[in-house]
């Protein structure tokens, strides 16, 4: 899953796909920047996984990476949106095949993105941008 949220609009969007790598990266920031409002920029956290430090992520004008230092990933707020996704939907289960993943994967996802979810998880009182 990749997944990006906002706090303090109580948004998020996210992508099921089959692998983690350089195109399902590009992939999502293409979401992200179609969601940005015209004018503004999306700063997006990240660790330093092989597909978020690629210069082929830096394609988009509007969006701002932040990388994060090794080993941290407490200090990102959609950390905790990925905790409760594992801890209450996809722990402790067997899965018959590939498609039941990625069903279970959606209906988790679609769950957590009720009003006020996003916020409660995600906020961070360091994070708050004007």
């Amino acid at each position: 899953m990749f997944g990006a949220a906002c706090p303090s609009q109580d948004k998020a969007l996210g992508l099921v796909l089959p692998l983690a790598n350089t195109q399902g990266m590009i992939e999502h920031l293409s979401l992200i920047s179609q969601a940005t409002t015209k004018g503004r920029y999306a700063v997006v956290v990240m660790d330093r996984a092989a597909w978020h430090t690629t210069d082929k992520i830096k394609s988009f004008d509007h969006i701002v990476p932040i990388p994060l230092p090794p080993y941290s990933p407490e200090l990102n707020p959609v950390e905790q949106l990925w905790l409760n996704i594992k801890q209450r939907y996809l722990s402790n289960m067997a899965f018959k095949d590939y498609d039941e993943i990625v069903d279970k994967s959606c209906d988790a996802w679609n769950d957590v993105l009720k009003k006020n979810f996003i916020s409660k998880l995600c906020s961070r009182k360091w994070i708050k941008l004007v």
